[in-house]
């Protein structure tokens, strides 16, 4: 048995960390979906950037869209709306016999609204309401500002990923947004079956302090940031206002293990994924890692409801000067300013190619 199947079937989502259209033309989603146990699937814009960057695929649709009027943002989304159409279409399966658990999307609002309460609601409801995919999650990063959006759109009935949290204290803040949503529902009468997940960065912390501390607390941190949040999650669901919510009929929301591609390349290229095998999680991958996993990985021990040993790595941090506190933020400020950079670049690709494809049309 594939350790991906095996992952499956101890009760954790395998979601794909990518999406272009040559691989929804080539097959090679379907092939995931049908041999490594793919779930659901996610998009950023870095993987929006580099998929229409590297590929001619999307010459044709976005001739179209330009004959239509469409330029710049706009003309993304469009594009973009279509390639998770598609795939919500192949994981309508899942979606339909996990009741709704399983068989995800995602599409996150322009990320140079991470700082808009406002704007971000309006633009998930903008994104919800031309999808029409009941399977697709509008991503909102768990920013100040995007906590009030989120509640705001939970409470509308937009199922949402929360993107870009980094620590339990960002995820708690998350649950209590999506939670608070769910109430809202409730005490107005309304259907409090609500899909959404709580994605937590673990690689970045990694990245960020790996020249800063000795080499026995090397690739540590991200898992045991991993492990302090599980225990956050399994206490807040199992919590009598969480137990309340859920019996008037709402949806638990999922914890999302994200960023798990191991970038230290002294480590294994399976390292977050092993470590962090737990049910009722979702872990989404980049295809390298998903391969990997089916190759030669394994699953590790279930993470422990308790947390583990995971506040006495966090000391030994604590004491090599790594404020853990103080990372959280920087890390969750600068992901912000990442995909806000990603998003200049893809939308400088989206003017580079409109420009090529109106020369060509007119010569």
């Amino acid at each position: 048995m594939k350790a991906t199947q095996a992952l499956h079937n101890l009760g954790q989502s395998i979601w794909l960390d990518n999406i272009t259209r040559d691989l929804l033309n080539s097959g090679a989603l379907e092939g995931y979906i049908n041999q490594l146990s793919v779930t659901g699937l996610t998009s950023n814009p870095t993987i929006f950037d580099h998929a229409m960057r590297n590929s001619s695929s999307y010459d044709v649709t976005m001739s179209e869209k330009l004959r239509a009027g469409k330029s710049g943002e706009s003309l993304f989304f469009e594009v973009a709306l279509e390639d998770l159409t598609r795939a919500a279409a192949l994981f309508r399966a899942v979606h339909e016999r996990s009741d709704g658990t399983d068989g995800w999307v995602s599409l996150e609002v322009s990320p140079l609204l991470a700082h808009d309460t406002q704007e971000s609601l309006n633009a998930a409801r903008d994104l919800h309401a031309r999808a029409g995919q009941t399977n697709l999650l509008i991503k909102i990063p768990g920013t100040k500002e995007g906590l009030p959006a989120i509640e705001e759109a939970i409470f509308a009935g937009i199922p949402i990923n929360v993107t870009l949290l980094f620590s339990s204290e960002h995820y708690l803040q998350a649950a209590e947004a999506y939670l608070r949503g769910i109430e809202r529902r409730i005490e107005a009468g309304l259907n409090p079956n609500i899909g959404s997940v709580a994605s937590l960065f673990i690689s970045r912390w990694d990245v960020a302090i790996a020249e800063r501390v000795p080499e026995r607390l090397r690739d540590r941190l991200g898992i045991a940031m991993a492990k302090r949040t599980y225990k956050a999650y399994r206490t807040f669901l199992n919590s009598p206002r969480y137990q309340r919510a859920l019996n008037f009929g709402a949806r638990p929301q999922r914890l999302l293990w994200a960023s798990t591609g191991t970038k230290d390349p002294k480590a294994s290229d399976v390292l977050y994924v092993k470590a962090l095998a737990a049910p009722f999680t979702v872990n989404t991958m980049p295809d390298a890692t998903l391969k990997a996993l089916a190759e030669h990985g394994e699953v590790g021990a279930i993470l422990p409801s308790d947390g583990g040993d995971c506040e006495e790595v966090l000391a030994e941090f604590t004491k090599a000067g790594v404020d853990i506190n103080v990372l959280a933020a920087q890390l969750q400020e600068e992901g912000a300013k990442s995909f806000v950079k990603s998003w200049n670049e893809l939308m400088g690709v989206i003017s580079m190619k409109t420009t090529a494809l109106k020369t060509a049309a007119a010569s």
